[in-house]
């Protein structure tokens, strides 16, 4: 089995970033636009359809509001995946903004190297997405009145 992690740190509130990763069904709109292109509520979980053009559905495996962290699993990927397990979790900084760790779990491993490199281009988006975040909290972009 393979572990990736990968961390996104921001100004943006650890309180709107956990907001946005906990809409499940908006992350092309809300957390990484770009790098997935739709996101559809199904029982039990969403399907996700990745810039690339695969689809996955994601079983939601648990939504934890105390510790700002949401765990999923996939059906579907990369062909030859036969396991792939989630979790985001969003920390306050002492200095202000927050930090966000994504890790997966994937078997087998030549499998990883995709994965990887989709999780590392999803940092990307989120990175990207969470600066606006950031911008709009300190006031940064026009409001409509």
């Amino acid at each position: 089995m393979t572990s990736f992690a990968v961390e996104v740190t921001t100004d943006a509130s650890s309180g709107a970033v956990w907001d946005a990763i906990r809409d499940i069904g908006a992350l092309h709109t809300r957390l990484v636009p770009g790098f997935v292109t739709n996101t559809e509520l199904v029982p039990g979980g969403r399907r996700v359809t990745f810039a690339n053009g695969m689809t996955v559905i994601e079983p939601i495996v648990s939504v934890d509001d105390n510790l700002r962290r949401l765990v999923w699993t996939a059906q579907g990927g990369p062909p030859g995946l036969t396991h792939y397990n989630g979790a985001v979790q969003v920390f306050p900084r002492e200095i202000g903004g927050s930090r966000v760790v994504w890790m997966a779990d994937i078997l087998p491993d030549d499998a990883a190297g995709p994965i990887g490199e989709m999780m590392k281009a999803g940092a990307d988006a989120m990175s990207t997405t969470l600066r606006r975040l950031a911008s709009n909290e300190r006031g940064g972009a026009k409001r409509s009145p």
